[in-house]
């Protein structure tokens, strides 16, 4: 966990730039689809800064025009004029709002869907090297910053634009000169922005950072709550958590004061260039070269100029974080998969055979400090019959687990090939390898579903009747019918309402009702406790009939009545035989079951 968590701290570090005209033009695609309500929206924010425009303008016409001439009916149409602009600009706005969000909320929904079909597609590779709690992020926070960038930045950015451009061409046809004073602020504004950007770009590093921090912290803890409980390690666990999150306020704090500060100072400007019409208008009036209105105009444009401007600071911010966002999630998706279907794919037979061959297999996960593969199977060959059951025995690490994840390819071997039914199994599609073996694993993952949904996984051609009748077959459905809501009964998170051999047993059920040629069982009875050991073994034993099968075991007990016994030794197949021909050589699997049922001598 501490590795993987450091590297998530660097990919939350790294902001990248501000704007990156790549990864923009990539997240505009995601806008292609939706081209009428893009349209609408930039038609809406355009119609809206028109109508900020048209409030000063009518305020000039009415002070300059209507008001001395005494002319009631004009002031009236003036002040209707107003009002249905400020009308407008509600309508606008709100309008502009929906679509604007529903484009958000319609990207993040069609970037969740893409990234939750890629994780579907991994391989465990895959997720060995992507911690859960990254890719959580991924598909969470960083998709909802590229929604707040749809819904409030790309496109909500031209009506700020629009807005600018239209004040600053009014006041510049009203009276140019004027309009440069009004305008004579910005190079301190634009000095204001930049020093702010450089302060918020570093808080906003140090909050992703920090959060990161917080989230793995709390996603080991959690995970392991039993472990911290066990060993009385609340308080000092607590202690720790208030550290990294005082370090965490802290940061969020320092981001409140910068924009704290950044605000007012804007307002600053905007007195002064409100002072500044103030002072250089009343000299034009005095003079006879300016009109009261055009002042009373300007100072409601010098206000509503300002205002997109502080708008633009925070998206450029947003902007900032959605680039960061964009970049680690398109590396998600970017992000290259071992294992494909191949193309094309070789169809088997609907009829499973269930022949399984290995053939001079080697395999590593990883690489020793040398470079070379640390081999955890090496030159392995094997072949089971259709029809057989075959077991695979050994110390813990020898490598039987990994013979599975080979056989089901979760991952694929450096050397040698696995083949089914004589055709090697990279030259089949994942569905239908995967669909033609059913794995009853010792850690059974069951969903917070019913139990009917942990027994067909949602299988439309899995009815009620296969349901009831693969838990009955097992010795499933007496337990089941003793829930409070029998098939309907929750089951909660992982499980954790039945016990281990409860959850074993509908383990079975889900592999007898999806009914595969091939059964695989790893270390499926080894946490079961005695008392529910036999509806297990009679469970077995249903399941086992006329499939081939590959039975992992500890206890070599679950093991004796197999056709035949491989004897697993540091990746290497050591010996092969029935359970009788193994003891009579005397050799490993002699010795390992010695050792499990020598009874030592009473002292």
């Amino acid at each position: 966990m501490a590795a993987g968590s450091g590297s998530s701290h660097h990919e939350e570090e790294a902001l990248g730039k501000a704007y990156d005209a790549r990864l923009m033009r990539r997240l505009l695609r995601y806008l292609k689809p939706h081209k009428l309500p893009v349209a609408a929206a930039l038609v809406m924010l355009l119609a809206l800064a028109g109508a900020e425009i048209a409030g000063p303008k009518l305020t000039q016409l009415a002070i300059d025009e209507a008001i001395p001439a005494g002319d009631l009916r004009q002031l009236a149409l003036l002040g209707a004029a107003f009002l249905a602009a400020s009308l407008a600009m509600f309508v606008l706005q709100y309008l502009s709002e929906i679509v604007t969000t529903w484009l958000g909320q319609t990207v993040m929904y069609d970037l969740r869907t893409e990234i939750f079909a890629k994780l579907q597609k991994a391989d465990l590779r895959y997720y060995d090297k992507n911690p859960v709690g990254r890719l959580m992020t991924r598909i969470t926070s960083d998709v909802e910053t590229l929604n707040d960038l749809f819904s409030s930045g790309v496109v909500t950015v031209f009506g700020d634009l629009f807005t600018l451009l239209f004040i600053v061409m009014v006041m510049v046809r009203m009276d140019w000169r004027m309009a440069l004073v009004t305008l004579a602020v910005l190079p301190l504004v634009f000095v204001a922005v930049f020093v702010f950007r450089a302060r918020i770009r570093d808080v906003y590093r140090d909050i992703r950072v920090r959060l990161a921090r917080i989230n793995a912290f709390l996603h080991e803890r959690i995970t392991g709550v039993r472990v911290v409980q066990l060993f009385n390690r609340e308080a000092a666990d607590a202690k720790t958590h208030t550290e990294i999150n005082q370090h965490y306020l802290e940061a969020h704090l320092r981001s409140i004061t910068y924009y704290a500060l950044f605000f007012p100072i804007i307002e600053v400007f905007t007195a002064v260039a409100l002072a500044l019409i103030l002072w250089y208008g009343g000299g034009e009036i005095l003079q006879g070269t300016v009109t009261v209105g055009v002042v009373a105009a300007f100072l409601q444009y010098a206000r509503r100029f300002f205002r997109p401007i502080q708008d633009l600071s925070e998206k450029y911010n947003l902007l900032q974080a959605a680039m960061a966002s964009s970049e680690r999630v398109f590396r998600l998706l970017d992000g290259q998969l071992d294992i494909v279907d191949p193309e094309p794919a070789v169809e088997l037979p609907r009829a499973t055979r269930g022949e399984i061959e290995f053939r001079d297999v080697w395999f590593a996960y990883g690489k020793r400090e040398s470079g070379e593969p640390d081999w955890v199977i090496r030159g392995l060959s094997f072949r089971a019959a259709p029809g057989e059951k075959l077991a695979i025995v050994g110390h813990t690490g020898a490598g039987k687990t990994t013979i599975i994840n080979l056989l089901m390819r979760f991952y694929d071997p450096q050397r040698g090939e696995i083949l089914l039914d004589g055709v090697p199994i990279q030259h089949l599609s994942l569905g239908d390898l995967r669909g033609r073996i059913g794995l009853v694993l010792q850690d059974v993952f069951l969903f917070s579903e019913d139990v009917r949904y942990n027994i067909r996984l949602g299988e439309n051609e899995i009815d009620e009747a296969l349901v009831v009748e693969a838990a009955r077959r097992v010795g499933a459905d007496r337990l089941i019918r003793r829930l409070p809501k029998g098939y309907d009964q929750p089951l909660g998170e992982r499980g954790t309402s039945l016990s281990v051999g409860e959850r074993q047993l509908v383990s079975f059920a889900r592999a007898l009702a999806f009914d595969p040629p091939i059964l695989v069982l790893d270390e499926a009875t080894s946490s079961v406790d005695s008392e529910i050991e036999a509806q297990i073994e009679m469970a077995t034993d249903e399941l086992l009939k006329g499939r081939t099968s590959l039975v992992i075991a500890h206890r070599l007990s679950t093991v004796k009545g197999a056709d035949r016994i491989l004897v697993m030794h540091h990746g290497e197949l050591r010996e092969e035989g029935s359970h009788q021909q193994l003891l009579e050589r005397g050799g490993l699997y002699a010795r390992l079951h010695a050792l499990q049922f020598t009874r030592a001598p009473a002292a």
